[in-house]
């Protein structure tokens, strides 16, 4: 109703006793039938809060999800800590809608990012976020599979791959099953498909001193920091826990 009306939660407890016209009744039961098809309310509405920001969503990318602020906060900590206010680079791996690169870049004005996906369309939606909270200029889209649209090292690697497996993306809703991009969830037979290559092609592209971190699932710790330690020997790795207190971050440190 809120959407309907164009009102904030406040002003729309204060109308609740007024009648509603013809036409918002009408677009009101429009969207009700959306989300009785079990759509996500972020799509209906095309919008989801992250990291205190205000992200324009689509079925073009996968809807923001707070476990990822963990991954957002550890690469500030880490640039603020290693890199002070010196320019870097940071690579947003899988950019999706731009809820890692996007407040990175807020939050680091000296940064420069390069976004890459898969997806144009993706891309596109990215790219509005970013052009949405004025850090368009900072961000280089680059179109492309994992690393390969990089050209060269990079200070930080971040991403958030798919990481679910096969057989749990198949028994979950049908909000997410049927209209989140599979492609950004489904991680294969044991979820570390695009986790296992990530690691793989990394250590051509960190640069010695710099860090990667990588969203993965909370079962997925043990063998997340297996692949870590055999593509990065010598390196300080940690599996960092979100607010919950649930493995969420392999932290790559070099």
């Amino acid at each position: 109703m809120m959407r309907v009306l164009g009102i904030d939660r406040v002003h729309l407890y204060e109308r609740l006793q007024e009648p509603i016209s013809p036409d918002a009744r009408t677009g009101f039961q429009a969207l009700l039938e959306r989300r009785l098809a079990r759509e996500p309310v972020a799509y209906i509405t095309g919008h989801r809060e992250f990291f205190g920001l205000d992200f324009e969503v689509s079925p073009a990318a996968l809807i923001p999800r707070p476990e990822t602020e963990t991954l957002v906060e550890l690469v500030l900590a880490f640039a603020r800590e290693r890199y002070a206010n010196a320019q870097i680079t940071i690579a947003d791996v899988g950019v999706g809608a731009g809820t890692i690169a996007v407040p990175v870049a807020r939050e680091l004005p000296n940064t420069r990012i390069i976004a890459t996906d898969v997806s144009s369309a993706t891309l596109d939606l990215a790219r509005r976020n970013a052009q949405r909270h004025g850090v368009a200029d900072r961000i280089d889209f680059r179109l492309g599979d994992i690393l390969a649209p990089l050209g060269g090292p990079v200070d930080v690697i971040a991403a958030n791959p798919p990481y679910v497996t096969t057989e749990q993306w198949k028994a979950m809703p049908p909000e997410i099953r049927e209209h989140e991009p599979r492609t950004a969830l489904d991680g294969g037979r044991d979820g570390l498909d695009v986790i296992r290559r990530l690691l793989a092609e990394a250590p051509r592209y960190l640069d010695t001193g710099g860090a990667l971190f990588c969203e993965i699932g909370d079962w997925q710790g043990d063998a997340a920091r297996e692949l870590a330690s055999a593509a990065f020997p010598g390196a300080r790795i940690e599996v960092r826990p979100d607010l919950t207190g649930r493995d969420r971050v392999l932290a790559v440190y070099c």
